[in-house]
């Protein structure tokens, strides 16, 4: 056994926090059973207590005793068995095990086999559930590198276990048989599994992980852009004035003609899948730089790009808050 991970299971069972890598990003670990260690994550972050928490575990069996299946065993099985392991989490009817403290009241329970190799060897060696939001202070910028989540919570964490850079960069998505939140799952992949379609929820009350129409945000201002020809953000700032402290987050290469007129350019990525594998990155990039207003393009597309454009509308609602 990895020691790194031995020490992450003892860590939680004696009912302490332990930053987890996952493949969608890192996350502030708790026994899922321990109504004290839960409570502590709550405090930690500054979250809401009735904002349900996400029960990760090692696989369909062990997500039983917290999840009550029985209604939706069909398309429970078949999501499991096309997209478990990974980064889709499922909102059920609650088990026996699953605590108030973690559901936030509510009489269903969201679960998760995460992919990543560190996670799946933690829960495996644990063998209960953990309850692991994003490893970050409430509302901020969700942590994809072991160092973002020292940075953010430092010592108020007993244990990070370092998996290297997330693979996914964005969370998953959230489904309880209507789409709750976009994530690394696309809808359409969804939608071939079950052999009908997903509706999309009307996000109104919070009943998932992510839904704040404030969430994700830096402390930089954020700026949409639709994105239209090359430059779009960079001409949007050139005309409101580029100022010290004001920069691009662009799908394009920089332009090689840059003048001092030009605003610095923070590189995204030109495909889905990079723009979510960076994108939290890049906006902690500018908070570092200390950064007053990042414009941003917003991606056009579905799947990945969709997921991408809600966690930048709801980074630039909270960014004006």
């Amino acid at each position: 056994m990895n020691p790194d991970v031995d020490a992450a299971i003892a860590v939680l069972r004696r009912g302490g926090l332990v930053g987890l890598p996952t493949e969608t990003v890192y996350g502030l670990a708790a026994d899922a059973s321990n109504e004290a260690a839960v409570r502590r994550i709550f405090a930690v972050k500054g979250r809401p207590a009735d904002h349900p928490l996400i029960v990760h575990v090692a696989g369909l069996r062990e997500a039983l005793p917290f999840a009550d299946v029985r209604a939706v065993a069909a398309d429970v099985d078949a999501l499991a068995a096309r997209f478990w392991p990974g980064p889709l989490t499922l909102v059920l009817p609650a088990g026996p095990a699953a605590l108030p403290v973690v559901t936030g009241g509510r009489p269903t329970v969201a679960v998760r086999v995460p992919a990543h190799p560190l996670a799946r060897a933690v829960l495996a060696g644990f063998g209960g559930g953990v309850a692991a939001p994003s490893a970050n202070r409430y509302g901020r910028v969700s942590p994809t590198t072991a160092e973002h989540v020292r940075s953010d919570l430092g010592t108020d964490v007993d244990l990070v276990l370092d998996g290297g850079a997330a693979a996914v960069g964005i969370e998953s998505t959230i489904l309880d048989l209507t789409l709750l939140r976009p994530g690394g799952v696309e809808v359409a992949a969804l939608e071939a599994a079950l052999g009908r379609s997903v509706r999309t929820h009307d996000v109104g009350v919070v009943r998932a992980p992510g839904m704040h129409a404030a969430h994700y945000a830096p402390h930089a201002e954020v700026v949409l852009v639709a994105r239209g020809e090359a430059g779009a953000a960079a001409r949007a700032a050139r005309a409101l004035g580029v100022a010290a402290g004001a920069a691009v987050l662009a799908t394009d290469a920089p332009s090689t003609a840059a003048t001092a007129l030009e605003p610095d350019t923070l590189p995204l990525g030109a495909d889905p899948e990079t723009m979510a594998r960076r994108l939290y990155a890049a906006l902690r990039d500018a908070d570092t730089r200390g950064l007053e207003r990042l414009y941003v393009e917003l991606p056009e597309g579905d799947g990945l790009a969709a997921a991408v454009r809600d966690r930048l509308g709801r980074a630039s609602f909270g960014s004006r808050r």
